[in-house]
């Protein structure tokens, strides 16, 4: 079933958009899961933004099939295991940031579909998640990383947090309260999070895990919302040099000579965000060399070997594609209703910021049992 699909003009039209949804399509196991590519792992961040995908090019009962895994796969504290090969939990790990993503999915249903009820049967789903995500928030406004498990049972705080994302676990915040106010449940811990989180993303970046050779820790702060207008626009130029490979797209890693197209296309997103499309439509038409005849999409490519590395297709590669896509044909005046998803044009414009440097409010949260699941 397809309702719409996106296209941008001169680099791809609608029909290749929509046969890279296919080539998701192709890749999603029996039980609804999206797998990284053929017998890999899923992770439920990847599985959502493949099924944003596939709702964004009108694949909609593949990304609905998507979802109702996410229903039947979360765990009682509101988490979902790290990894997850044909149906068997290999790591068990609750991360923060991948279980906070459905939130943003389901928003993203909303605004295409104007499905209450379905946002109805996954609120509670959606309220569990973060609940979760909010427990595990650190004094100084971060989010931990991970609730590790160990014997089928939770164990010790991962306490490292990450500004990656800590910064998408904003944008979900943001979602959930959206969501919250369509089911009239007020979430106001949600909300002191998010204007806590926000102010450590802005202000306490040396706080977080030094992950800096990382792309992602460059932009993410871009891409989740925490970080817009003139500051935004001066932190992505404080390491274009450093990543951006002119002709083919972003490095993942400054000391490696591979760009990939997953990260490319999130900074495509995040110009978009910043209002910077001709960068963003540039940065898209340079990516399309990791596009494959059958639309699908390469991970990367190590370009002074010349070669495409490692050698499969991705599912979220090409989900990151579909939505970047989404996003610059809005500026064509044909995108889905749901193309503003990282612009964050349909939610609030930002939490209240906290100050935090007073100590106020700063006790350590993570030492609660694992956040009062539902």
């Amino acid at each position: 079933m397809r309702d719409q699909t996106p296209s941008v003009r001169g680099v791809l039209t609608a029909a290749e958009i929509a046969q890279t949804a296919a080539s998701i399509v192709a890749m999603q196991e029996t039980d609804g899961a999206v797998p990284w590519t053929v017998g890999a792992h899923v992770d439920v961040w990847n599985h959502v933004e493949a099924a944003m995908a596939l709702l964004a090019a009108g694949e909609v009962d593949a990304a609905e099939r998507a979802y109702e895994w996410c229903r039947r796969t979360q765990r009682a504290d509101g988490s979902w295991p790290m990894k997850v090969v044909a149906g068997e939990v290999e790591d068990a790990s609750g991360e923060t940031n991948m279980s906070a993503y459905l939130a943003v999915g389901i928003w993203h249903h909303w605004l295409i579909r104007r499905d209450r009820g379905y946002v109805e049967r996954f609120w509670p789903v959606v309220r569990r998640a973060l609940d979760f995500v909010e427990g595990m928030q650190l004094s100084f406004g971060g989010i931990a990383w991970s609730q590790e498990w160990n014997d089928g049972a939770p164990a010790g705080i991962n306490r490292d947090a990450l500004v990656a994302g800590s910064s998408s676990i904003y944008q979900s915040l943001r979602a959930g309260v959206a969501l919250a106010e369509i089911v009239g449940e007020p979430q106001p811990a949600w909300e002191l999070a998010g204007g806590r989180l926000g102010h450590a993303v802005r202000v306490h970046r040396d706080l977080f895990l030094d992950k800096r050779t990382f792309s992602m820790d460059w932009y993410y702060p871009v891409l989740g919302g925490a970080v817009r207008g003139d500051a935004g626009r001066t932190l992505i130029e404080t390491r274009w040099d450093d990543f951006v490979v002119p002709g083919l797209g972003i490095r993942c890693v400054d000391t490696n000579p591979w760009v990939t197209g997953a990260e490319t296309c999130e900074l495509v997103l995040a110009l978009d965000a910043l209002g910077d499309r001709p960068r963003a439509v540039r940065l898209f038409a340079d990516m399309q060399h990791l596009r494959d005849p059958n639309g699908g999409y390469w991970t990367g490519y190590v370009y002074p070997d010349q070669v495409n590395w490692p050698a499969e297709h991705t599912t979220y590669t090409a989900a990151a594609v579909v939505l970047a896509a989404d996003a610059l044909a809005a500026g064509e005046g044909h995108g889905t209703p749901g193309s503003g998803i990282m612009r964050g044009e349909t939610l609030i414009a930002g939490f209240a910021e906290l100050d935090l440097e007073c100590g106020c409010a700063s006790a350590d949260r993570v030492s609660r049992t694992s956040a009062h699941a539902r």
